[in-house]
């Protein structure tokens, strides 16, 4: 089923791309999504994380409402293992657990960082947007409304995610934290 999706996605983003006479690389230097993710999403081969997906959107001057409410899509939406998107940066490893599902901008988020590991400031998101934290191994400071929170394994805390917040390991030992999402979009 996520494959027939990602295929239906791929397929309504290119005809939605030349409809508008926009090249792959026209459509990347708007959206800030590289011209190979692009392409990959749409040939069906990579399921945009909600926030390129909303990239993709706006690129095509489009809501990402109005996008996803063209796909015939069923109500469950499986994503296997080995289709999670993962980033990994000097030992700095993030996995996109959940599945894209259109309408929702929820995601669900393991992060692993190495011992001495500052992850850095992420930007506020618009308002309404939340995020809960939980550490599953070592210990996490976490910034947040201008303070700084020590977690250690267990220890759960919720942020509204509109204001900088930063993440960083400063201990010997590899920490690994669970992030739950919900990251509003602002209105055009």
């Amino acid at each position: 089923m996520a494959r027939i999706i990602e295929e239906q996605l791929g397929r309504l983003i290119n005809a939605k791309r030349t409809g508008a006479g926009l090249s792959l690389q026209e459509l990347s230097q708007v959206t800030g999504v590289s011209v190979s993710m692009l392409s990959a999403v749409e040939r069906g081969e990579k399921t945009p994380t909600v926030v390129v997906l909303d990239r993709i959107a706006e690129g095509l001057d489009l809501r990402l409402s109005a996008l996803v409410s063209e796909l015939e899509t069923d109500r469950v939406v499986l994503r296997r293992a080995a289709a999670q998107d993962t980033v990994d940066e000097d030992g700095w490893r993030r996995t996109i657990l959940t599945p894209v599902v259109p309408g929702v901008n929820f995601e669900w988020i393991r992060t692993t960082l190495p011992p001495r590991t500052d992850a850095g400031d992420f930007p506020a998101y618009a308002p309404g947007s939340h995020e809960f934290v939980v550490v599953t191994e070592g210990t996490l400071h976490l910034g947040a409304g201008g303070r700084e929170y020590v977690l250690a394994v267990g220890d759960s805390l919720y942020f509204p995610a509109d204001a900088v917040h930063s993440y960083a390991n400063r201990g010997d030992l590899t920490c690994e934290y669970y992030v739950a999402a919900l990251i509003m979009r602002p209105r055009r």
